[in-house]
């Protein structure tokens, strides 16, 4: 084994105007998480409660689009979802539409651990919660000024925003038409979904991954995106870790964190060639990231975006926060 490793994301694709001020603030957060991480694996903890433990602190941050500080939905609420998988026996939980649970990665855990099933949504996930004792707050708790304000421009932009905190094509009145990013066919708005993610691989070469997200800005009720789809945002097999963000269709479609652990499985690739394969051929038009751990301790972020919010570290000392290329 080459020891533990660990990564973090908070999203890709990277307005190139965004304030140096909020570029800080992320790097901060990150590296926040990182250093828990890392403290954590230094102690032994496993790949599964490492991953867990990190989401949780993304997700009680409101800077990214998890838990609190998630996207609006066209009516102003907040819908979370949530998955972690355990590459070891590939046990997984995943839960969507999650109003009132402050840590939807924690719920998705229980679903793992404590129930017969892979993944509960709506009415079915909160009643699970309630059941299982987890900490409960209003819906309020996870709406914030910043983006209240994206949703009216949204709203004023007659468009589901991808950028959910800069006003699209830097102005709030631009029409949706006007992007040259499409999904499912249909034109958006561009720039950070924000949605966060941690991979690990600890000591013992077990694999672990997970995502958490608030979805896209103005979203029909009832969307469901990649997040917390096991194979499309999130995926950890013995091989591998993998956690994905960016267009959630184009991740749906590319099944592309499953597509990280199989190329490496049927073609004999390594990590690096895997995720820069399924980068290359797998997203079509879409724009997306990953970040992946192997079970010998590798570590690999890939994006074909403008920018993805990242950072890994690895037991032999080496430790990088960074947004751009």
């Amino acid at each position: 084994m080459g020891g533990w490793a660990i990564a973090v994301h908070g999203g890709a694709g990277v307005d190139p105007n965004l304030p140096a001020e909020r570029q800080e603030q992320a790097k901060q957060l990150l590296t926040r998480c990182l250093n828990l991480g890392i403290v954590a694996l230094r102690s032994n903890v496993s790949a599964i409660d490492v991953v867990e433990l990190v989401i949780r602190e993304l997700e009680t941050d409101p800077l990214f689009n998890s838990g609190r500080g998630s996207a609006l939905t066209e009516k102003g609420t907040v819908e979370m979802e949530a998955s972690i998988m355990d590459g070891t026996k590939r046990r997984c939980g995943a839960v969507s539409g999650i109003t009132t649970v402050k840590n939807p990665i924690s719920l998705a855990r229980l679903v793992m651990d404590k129930s017969p099933h892979s993944y509960l949504a709506f009415s079915g996930a909160e009643d699970f919660a309630r059941k299982q004792g987890v900490e409960i707050v209003d819906n309020d708790y996870f709406v914030t000024d910043d983006n209240v304000g994206m949703l009216k421009l949204a709203k004023e932009a007659n468009s589901i925003l991808f950028d959910y905190r800069i006003p699209p094509m830097g102005c709030a009145g631009a029409a949706a038409t006007d992007s040259p990013i499409q999904m499912n066919g249909l034109p958006i708005s561009i720039y950070a979904p924000e949605t966060v993610g941690c991979v690990v691989v600890d000591g013992e070469g077990r694999c672990a991954a997970g995502t958490s997200t608030g979805g896209l800005m103005n979203k029909m009720m009832g969307r469901i995106g990649d997040s917390p789809l096991i194979g499309a945002g999130t995926y950890a097999s013995e091989l591998c870790g993998v956690s994905c963000t960016g267009e959630g269709e184009a991740i749906i479609r590319a099944t592309l964190a499953r597509d990280v652990s199989a190329v490496m499985e049927y073609k004999g690739l390594n990590l690096q060639e895997a995720v820069d394969y399924v980068i290359k051929h797998r997203l079509d038009e879409g724009f997306a990231g990953l970040i992946a751990v192997s079970n010998k301790g590798e570590v690999v972020c890939g994006f074909n975006s403008n920018g993805m919010f990242r950072g890994c570290a690895t037991e032999d000392g080496f430790m990088e926060v960074a947004i751009w290329e």
